[in-house]
């Protein structure tokens, strides 16, 4: 069957700003409609507070060239990477990968991922949360599985912890949100570079008693305008300060909650293995916040360390595909090699799954094209370099952590790496896999959306087996 061609990049993507969130963004928020769509969702049973990390590489990343090497193809397939032993007896990555390749037992590739969409929105809201539509839309019909899994969360009694339950370090907002759930469920998002000497978190953590003072005395105006306001409200929602207030409240006024940001509590040596960069900070950080207790985190690796573009879209047009694949990848098996380690060496290894994953991986067939323009891992305007362009049909994601069996490869693709020929998992599959881990049974939970229409978390698709938690004997 002949596959449509898919939709191109002529260069980088405009960038949407990162979401500053204080007491004002809480206060503003629609009352009513947040509490309608509380109560319409059933609680959920108590249980251990698990976490998901997700490392997201927006672009998406070339499977042929990190995970899936296929050493025995043709050049115009194959790229000029040499394939390497792991310490796992017969699975190989290429050798931009050495520091994967020594803990290839800690963590499991799924190499049997495809979607259906070809173009950067679709895709991300494809594997984000579960969208069928292969059309390129400006924002999300479907709240993401990060939205979804706050949203959930929030019905639970009993959360104590003064940070917020869904934090995003660099988080991905291009293509995703959280839709008919509302603003509440964005990310608590943490911009900036945290390896710069000055990163600071804004908004957390007041720590002069003047200051925390006189925004309890604007709290209580507010109140007092409430009560006003609940005057007129024959629905009576308004029946108490919301939570998520409140959480902004906690948030400004502890000074705990510094801490958590806090990278300068960490041993140097530590900081040194993630490496002294952003994205090695950036992990870092995640793996901080997870150990206080945020239950979902997500952080983008993306930026000035991807390349002239700023992400992992390598067309020819964009970068030359094999200099930015070096460019970055030091940077990128570091901080991610490191997070794996950490989560199994402080005993988080049950609790919290770290999957990284982008929405598609890059063409077998490598083209050539002329660069659009110079700047790292890019020839100066009209030179002739090589790319890959937008891959859905087969690519690779990783999985560590969770109590899943590790050590593993899932499925396989073809002998160029073009299609799926064992074991095919598509954005259900993931989706599912992840509610799973967060003890949601994507199966049975609907939420309603504005209509009043109950909707599935999950559309189509099932938890992976082979990602089930291993049970202890």
């Amino acid at each position: 069957m002949p596959v449509p061609p898919l939709p191109r990049c002529s260069g980088p993507l405009a960038r949407r700003s990162f979401m500053q969130i204080g007491l004002t963004g809480f206060a503003t928020l629609s009352w009513p409609g947040l509490l309608r769509l509380r109560a319409a969702t059933p609680e959920l049973p108590r249980q251990e507070k698990t976490a998901v990390i997700m490392v997201w590489l927006n672009g998406g990343l070339s499977h042929l060239d990190t995970y899936d090497p296929k050493p025995q193809i043709g050049s115009e397939y194959r790229g000029p990477f040499q394939t390497i032993d792991t310490n796992v007896p017969g699975l190989q990555l290429t050798e931009l990968l050495p520091r994967h390749a020594k803990i290839a037992d800690r963590y499991t590739l799924l190499r049997s991922m495809h979607q259906r969409a070809g173009g950067h929105p679709a895709g991300s809201m494809q594997m984000l949360s579960g969208d069928s539509d292969t059309r390129d839309k400006p924002k999300p019909r479907l709240p993401d599985w990060m939205s979804v899994a706050a949203y959930l969360r929030a019905q639970q009694e009993g959360r104590t912890n003064p940070l917020p339950n869904y934090i995003g370090v660099n988080p991905p907002l291009e293509y995703n949100g959280p839709a008919y759930l509302g603003n509440a469920y964005l990310p608590f998002s943490v911009s900036g570079d945290p390896n710069r000497p000055e990163f600071e978190v804004p908004n957390i953590g007041l720590s002069n008693p003047a200051e925390a003072a006189r925004l309890s005395d604007r709290v209580a105006l507010r109140q007092t305008l409430d009560m006003l306001e609940r005057s007129f409200d024959r629905e009576r929602e308004l029946n108490a300060l919301d939570e998520f207030e409140s959480q902004a409240m906690t948030l400004l006024t502890n000074p705990q909650t510094r801490d958590a940001f806090d990278l300068s509590k960490e041993d140097a040596r530590t900081r040194d293995r993630y490496g002294r960069n952003r994205w090695g900070q950036q992990l870092l950080l995640a793996r901080r916040l997870v150990e206080s207790g945020v239950e979902v985190i997500t952080s983008a690796l993306n930026g000035p360390m991807c390349g002239r573009v700023q992400n992992w879209d390598d067309h020819a047009v964009n970068h030359h595909v094999f200099d930015a694949l070096r460019f970055r990848s030091e940077a990128y098996d570091q901080a991610v090699t490191a997070l794996i380690e950490d989560i199994y060496e402080r005993g988080l290894d049950k609790r919290v799954l770290v999957v990284v994953t982008g929405e598609f991986g890059r063409t077998p067939k490598i083209n050539y094209d002329r660069s659009t323009g110079a700047g790292d891992a890019s020839a100066v305007a009209g030179t002739m370099q090589p790319g890959r362009d937008h891959w859905p049909r087969a690519f690779t994601n990783l999985w560590a952590g969770g109590g899943i069996q590790t050590g593993q490869v899932i499925g396989a693709t073809d002998r160029r790496g073009e299609d799926v020929v064992e074991r095919a998992c598509g954005p259900g599959d993931f989706l599912a896999t992840i509610y799973r881990h967060l003890g949601i049974d994507a199966g049975k939970v609907t939420i309603d959306d504005l209509n009043g229409r109950p909707t599935p978390i999950v559309n189509e698709g099932k938890p992976i087996a082979e990602l089930a938690p291993q049970v202890s004997v």
